[in-house]
């Protein structure tokens, strides 16, 4: 790899890191081609983005980022997958990844700009994703307004029910106590 080959390198890497909001450092010991492609193919599906870079190249790279506070943890074999989006499905993608390549384990983490540790990332993972959330404060909102209708309704029913009993009273000509006791 010349020189200019590795200035690019480090400028993509560097905007592509410069933006995310969202990092995870991961190491790789012993995964395979087939099991790296699989989870290059899962951390798309979240929109989120993964590269394995030389550690000096990474540095340089990361300078003027939030990750440079992870700057330690580049050593040995280190990927990094990033986003700008959603962290919980990225967290929940590499955490059931690792769960099944136990080759795969987790280094550093950067959520929003501050530093987690490894060690959260379970419990990030086990977090709802932002449909979820949304759908639970939908529910929550919508809960007064139909428990509302459903008591106003219930008044109204009740009428219907008392005027149709008198109807069926007056349709058989004489009140109910008084046809029972002929």
């Amino acid at each position: 790899m010349n020189r200019e080959e590795k200035a690019q390198m480090i400028s993509e890497f560097a905007a592509g890191v410069g933006q995310a909001t969202n990092a995870f450092l991961l190491e790789f010991k012993g995964i395979t081609v087939p099991q790296v492609t699989e989870l290059r193919r899962q951390v798309r599906q979240t929109n989120s983005s993964y590269i394995v870079m030389k550690n000096t190249l990474a540095l340089i790279a990361v300078k003027d980022s939030p990750l440079t506070q992870l700057k330690e943890q580049f050593k040995g074999p280190t990927a990094v997958a990033y986003n700008t989006t959603d962290a919980v499905a990225l967290a929940k993608t590499l955490t059931k990844f690792a769960k099944d390549v136990p080759a795969v384990t987790f280094k550093g983490v950067m959520l929003n700009g501050q530093i987690v540790p490894a060690s959260q990332i379970q419990a990030i993972a086990n977090l709802p994703s932002r449909e979820e959330l949304l759908s639970k404060l939908l529910f929550l909102l919508q809960h007064p307004i139909r428990s509302l209708a459903v008591v106003l309704n219930a008044n109204i029913r009740n009428l219907a029910v008392v005027i149709d009993q008198v109807a069926k009273q007056k349709g058989s000509g004489a009140p109910e106590g008084e046809a029972t006791a002929q």
